[in-house]
């Protein structure tokens, strides 16, 4: 007999809160959100901060009476620490099943086609135990015979009271009754507008979808709608994609901590992005043929004119080194710079990416690019093991985006008041016991 498809979706709670309270367990039962890029608005929040009325999306100036009046504690988001937690949950769940998607930071889909239906909700909440005492991250599994079906069960299990975080929809019973609790905003893959347009034509839940005319949703919401139709009633439409497919365009940008007018700035900020662009590069095993820089000017100033400008610049040969991707980078910023411009961005793009193992080299430069290989992969070792920050180029400077003190951030560098320790990838922030 053939096994029965069997998905489960495991989603990390409330993930960047529940990384900062890991290495801050007094922080349980507080309210707590985490603030995006340059500490501009909530992007995460806690079943506390939840019931105080704070939203996703709010800008921090916004609500900064109300978390001093809540003491809600405030955390600028910390990426470096948020990602490494996210391996050490992918790599837990890895002793469950090799056949395993990593499709978001903080979310997993497995292949549970091997279990029998009475070991799923044991295994479930197996998997949600080792996760929690192997990382400190909770988790909430949802499983089902379709990847959508396993997306309502995984947002009813967080719902539900009496799920503890586990549900496993197996009968058609089950299913129907987990679809009519599902409103159809809530369904994966149904967008703003199809929502609106659906509940127009008084489709207002997943179960209400599920019995829409196949023709009449390829018609209107095209084959990802059929998809998603078919999914809800229990037919696969998806597979699991075991493995990552390499990105075609690689792009790393930020805006500044504040407004720069110095070009040695603006080339510390773009090399620093240019590194990471080719560590990304390097991690697909690809080389890119292309490199696009770009650079602008507050667009929302009303005193000053709008300055936006890009080069591209076609290499010789596709490159995953450093070294020349920050030699033509620094080119290209170069010839856009113009003095007395208060610029807010940069950030470089890396196109025409082609696989490392079909780029063609010529005979000048073979002991170059060997080099250059050797070199990076050295830098790559290092930079894993100590941080990304362990080793840097003379042209990024000698500031450190991970400090908190203001005197250590360069200009450009984002704001970052409320940043945490780098717990888990660097030695300064390891945590210190003393007896």
């Amino acid at each position: 007999m053939a096994a029965t498809t069997r998905f489960a979706l495991v989603d990390c709670n409330s993930f960047y809160v529940s990384c900062e309270r890991v290495f801050r367990p007094e922080l349980e039962g507080v309210p707590v959100v985490v603030l995006s890029n340059n500490d501009g608005c909530v992007i995460a929040r806690s079943n506390e901060a939840k019931a105080l009325g704070l939203k996703m999306g709010t800008p921090y100036f916004q609500v900064k009476d109300l978390v001093k009046r809540e003491r809600v504690e405030v955390f600028s988001s910390n990426y470096e620490l948020y990602g490494d937690m996210s391996r050490r949950v992918v790599s837990t769940l890895s002793q469950f099943t090799p056949n395993l998607e990593v499709y978001s930071i903080d979310e997993c889909f497995l292949d549970l086609s091997h279990l029998r239906p009475e070991e799923v909700g044991k295994y479930g909440h197996e998997i949600q135990e080792t996760v929690l005492r192997w990382t400190g991250i909770p988790v909430s599994v949802g499983v089902a015979g379709t990847k959508t079906l396993a997306k309502v069960a995984n947002k009813l299990a967080k719902k539900r009271p009496h799920a503890n975080g586990v549900l496993s929809l197996q009968t058609a019973a089950e299913t129907e009754e987990a679809l009519r609790e599902t409103q159809i905003g809530d369904v994966w893959g149904i967008g703003r507008q199809h929502a609106k347009r659906l509940q127009q034509l008084n489709v207002n839940t997943a179960w209400d979808l599920s019995k829409m005319p196949d023709g009449w949703v390829k018609k209107n919401m095209a084959v990802t709608g059929l998809r998603t139709l078919l999914e809800l009633r229990g037919q696969p439409c998806q597979d699991l994609e075991t493995e990552t497919p390499g990105k075609k365009n690689i792009c790393t940008s930020r805006s500044f901590g504040r407004p720069l007018t110095e070009l040695k700035d603006i080339k510390e900020a773009l090399s620093t992005h240019t590194v990471r662009c080719a560590t990304k590069l390097r991690r697909q095993n690809s080389c890119a043929a292309g490199v696009t820089v770009f650079l602008m000017t507050n667009r929302f100033a009303v005193t000053e004119h709008l300055y936006c400008n890009s080069r591209t610049m076609q290499l010789p040969q596709p490159t995953s080194s450093e070294l020349e991707l920050l030699q033509r980078a620094m080119h290209l910023l170069k010839g856009m710079f113009r003095p007395g411009k208060r610029y807010v961005k940069v950030g470089i793009i890396l196109t025409d990416l082609v696989p490392a193992s079909e780029v063609q080299l010529d005979l000048f430069s073979s002991q170059k690019e060997e080099k250059h290989s050797k070199l990076m992969n050295t830098l790559d070792t290092l930079r894993q093991r100590f941080g990304h920050q362990a080793l840097t180029y003379a042209v990024q400077g000698n500031k450190k985006e991970s400090a908190v003190e203001e005197e250590n951030r360069a200009p450009w560098m984002l704001q970052k008041k409320f940043l945490s320790s780098l717990y888990t990838t660097s030695v300064e922030g390891l945590l210190q016991v003393r007896a």
